[in-house]
Parts: structure tokens; sequence; C-alpha cells
């Protein structure tokens, strides 16, 4: 059941990316990023397919990454390279030019093309060209999808300003941008986590608070006051991010003097978490 649920997204999200390229990039001369962006200039120059040249281009980039996928992403990604190609094939001609000074075209198509990769990516598999770089950089280096995709498409992108010139080429930075932070909210943003410490005077009390109503395992760390000389009993705990209110909530009841350092967890799992 869960393959047939990824599969879907996997349809979905390529319709959804195809319709961001060809109903708002497109016809509006911008560019993308990545395999995508290289099969734009391609039809800009040649009118070749954009469909056409993304399923070979990926094809190709395929057979030298694929080591870096598991044999499941594997199969997602055949899925997401044909889907998309399909998509981007079947939706050719389908937009209409927004006014040239308009910002609405680059951020509506990077919030389809972001969106639809990133639904793409929450599946387990991608859409092939740049996202298996991005996959690859991920595993290696702890990349962020997001940012590593963001890094990739620039590049392209500077390459392209000689065909769509310098201003289309910029507004495709901003389609880009805003695609990459679309990709980031349905990938991460959906199951954000926050790191949370805790200093106290009362630890004990806001420990059994915690505990109490937020059904989160609390660690204690042994700590020591660089100014007041004592010994200090340091709370930790992770938490989801719709859980920060409510958590600062419960320890300001306790002590209102309680120092609380709250920073972002890009990924946890284990003790409750998935």
């Amino acid at each position: 059941m869960q393959h047939v649920k990824n599969v879907a997204l996997i349809i979905i999200g390529s319709f959804i990316f195809a319709l961001g390229i060809n109903y708002f990039a497109i016809p509006n001369g911008l560019s993308e990023g990545g395999i995508i962006g290289i099969s734009i200039v391609l039809y800009y120059v040649f009118d070749l397919s954009t469909g056409l040249s993304t399923f070979i281009l990926n094809t190709i980039l395929i057979m030298v990454g694929f080591k870096y996928l598991d044999k499941q992403m594997m199969i997602y990604t055949f899925i997401g390279i044909f889907t998309t190609s399909f998509f981007l094939w079947t939706t050719e001609h389908l937009g209409t030019p927004i006014e040239s000074d308009s910002l609405l075209a680059p951020i509506y198509a990077g919030l389809f093309a972001g969106g639809g990769i990133g639904l793409i990516f929450r599946a387990g598999g991608t859409s092939g060209g740049t996202q298996i770089i991005s996959q690859m950089m991920k595993k290696n280096w702890g990349w962020s999808m997001a940012n590593a995709t963001l890094l990739i498409d620039m590049i392209v992108i500077g390459g392209s300003v000689f065909v769509i010139g310098q201003q289309k080429a910029l507004l495709t930075v901003i389609a880009v941008y805003v695609g990459a932070r679309a990709i980031e909210f349905i990938v991460d943003g959906l199951n954000m986590r926050k790191a949370v410490t805790i200093i106290s005077e009362t630890p004990d009390e806001v420990l059994e608070a915690v505990n109490s109503n937020v059904p989160r395992g609390v660690t204690v760390l042994e700590g020591y006051g660089g100014y007041s000389k004592k010994d200090k009993k340091v709370l930790y705990v992770v938490v989801h991010k719709q859980e920060t209110f409510k958590l600062q909530r419960i320890i300001n009841e306790v002590d209102e003097q309680a120092f609380v350092v709250i920073h972002d967890v890009r990924n946890a799992f284990g003790g409750g978490f998935k």
C-alpha cells in the first residue's frame, strides 16, 4: 500500500513540475536549473522537445550515478524520469505569457516546479537529473537536498545567460530560489524538529512538568555555571515544531527566569521519531 502511495506522489509531483515548466517558465522566456535548465536552453536554440531531451540526459546521468541509489530509490527514480518526461511532452505549449515585468511568472514557476520535485523527494525518488547528484551529495557530505539542488541550479543558470539574457536569468534565479524553499518545506518542513536546552534554578520541577505534559524524553546533563561557579542540571529535549510553544508555556509556568535556547534540528530519528 505504501508503494502505491509513493508512486501516486511521484506521478502527481511530476505533473505539477511539468506545469511549472510549460505553463509558467517557458512561455515567459525563463530557464531553470539542472538538467531541465539544459533542456529548456536546447528548446530555445533548437526547438527540441524538453520531454525528449530531459529523458535522454537523465538516462545518461542515471547510468553514472546508479550506484549511489538503493534498489527502491532506483525504481522510483526510473518512474520519476519517465513520468516527468511524459508530462513535459504532453503539456508542451500549454501556457500563456504573464507580463514580462511581473514577478508572478518566476514565483509561480518556482512554486510549481519545486513543489512537484518536493513531492517526488518525499516519496523516496527523484526526477533524475541533478536530483541524483543531490542525493549523492546528501549521502557523502550531509548536504540538504534543497541546498545541493540550489547550488547545481545556479551553475546551470549562469550558463543560460548567453541564451535568455541577463534579465531573464535573474528572474530565473528567483524561480529557482522559490523552488528550493518549496522543496525544503515539503521534504523537511512538515517534520521540522526543534532542540530545546533548558537551564533553570528549579530543574527537577521543570523536568517533572515537561515529562507530564510533553510526550518526549528529556535528557539531564551535568553543567557548571561559569558566572555562578555552581553545578547545574541542564535539560535537553527534542520536540516537533508544533510542540515548541506548548513547551515554552510549560517552562514559563514553572520558572519564569529559566534560560531557554531553541534551535532547528534537520533530522531526528529513534526515541519516538520516525
